[in-house]
């Protein structure tokens, strides 16, 4: 949650001259519910049913730069899936990045994990989740620190060094 994966992953793709998807927001389009609906209306495991589902679909595209959300990796066998049909990238960012990016009011509201806990309940919730997740985020091919996407400049300079290391990493 909150490394970037959308705000990173829109600069790259507009970067590397490729398309953006938002597994999150391509499940929205297809079931015409918000995530936060959909984990209220089906619960966490049919979403990540929904989620593999649709992790499946987008799996095969070329040319394309996908987000995935936090959870994707961890369930079925997502990582695996995504390992096989591209680069994987995790976006690594420090747990105390992350908290101050999930406690600003706009990720509050539109986080279902996040919506009604205080401070102290996120930053617990974070450190419990970077326990639980990361065993599957360090499967992916590459880890890239994206703690520095705060402005937009920011991002725009460091969606160029992950161009430049993803661009390295296919010609070699």
């Amino acid at each position: 949650m909150c490394s970037g994966k959308t705000t990173l992953g829109r600069e790259l793709a507009a970067r590397m001259h490729l398309r953006f998807l938002d597994l999150d927001e391509f499940i929205e389009n297809e079931t015409g519910h918000t995530i936060n609906e959909l984990f209220a209306r089906v619960g966490e495991a049919r979403f990540r049913l929904m989620e593999t589902e649709a992790l499946r679909r987008v799996a095969g595209m070329t040319d394309v730069v996908i987000s995935c959300g936090g959870g994707t990796p961890c369930h079925s066998d997502n990582m695996e899936l995504m390992n096989e049909k591209g680069t994987t990238v995790w976006l690594w960012t420090s747990p105390e990045r992350i908290i101050s990016r999930l406690q600003m009011p706009v990720h509050r509201v539109k986080r279902p994990a996040t919506a009604g806990l205080t401070d102290e309940e996120i930053a617990q919730m974070v450190h419990r989740s970077l326990e639980q997740r990361t065993g599957f985020y360090a499967m992916a091919r590459l880890k890239f620190d994206s703690t520095r996407i705060e402005t937009a400049e920011e991002t725009v300079e460091t969606a160029a060094e992950l161009a430049q290391i993803l661009r390295k990493e296919s010609d070699g």
